[in-house]
């Protein structure tokens, strides 16, 4: 399972102090007012001094100029599982989809069984497109939507794709 997910992307420098604007990938902003340190991709921990919600903005500590802020844009900022936005009930994180194993029960090429697995997870202007990677090495696109795909089962690590005819 993915240990941390990006929440953010850094953007511009925002003042004279360091603080940077950040545009939040989730949707979800209150949450980053709680957050107490970010990651960035290459391992590197910054303490959160301070979150602006209008406009949506972070203090970093030892980013203290605009020069500073400037260097870090376009950066991810990734979080702990532990300090993501809490899910509901029936809710999973996105992440969570990679590696499931997506299998049908009868129509599928072949006779049913797996088909392959989850390689990637693409937010389309429509909603969620899960790249499937077969055996073979292809792969293809299909919208993450109830009529195509059946219930996540994460116990298992598996997700039945319901309507075969979308892979041709």
């Amino acid at each position: 399972m993915i240990e941390r997910f990006v929440v953010a992307r850094a953007g511009a420098p925002f003042g004279l102090k360091g603080w940077l604007k950040i545009t939040s990938l989730s949707g979800e902003t209150t949450n980053l007012r709680s957050l107490k340190r970010v990651f960035l991709r290459d391992g590197t921990e910054y303490a959160i001094e301070g979150v602006s919600l209008s406009p949506l903005s972070v203090k970093l500590r030892g980013v203290d100029s605009p020069e500073a802020a400037k260097l870090l844009k376009g950066a991810e900022m990734l979080v702990p599982r532990a300090e993501a936005v809490p899910l509901g009930e029936g809710e999973f994180y996105i992440e969570d989809l990679r590696g499931l194993e997506v299998f049908t029960l009868s129509g599928a090429p072949g006779t049913g069984g797996p088909v392959g697995h989850i390689a990637d997870v693409i937010e389309g202007g429509g909603g969620f497109l899960v790249e499937i990677l077969f055996p073979s090495g292809e792969k293809k696109l299909v919208p993450f939507r109830n009529e195509f795909f059946g219930p996540v089962d994460f116990l298992s690590r598996r997700i039945e794709l319901l309507e075969t005819w979308i892979l041709e």
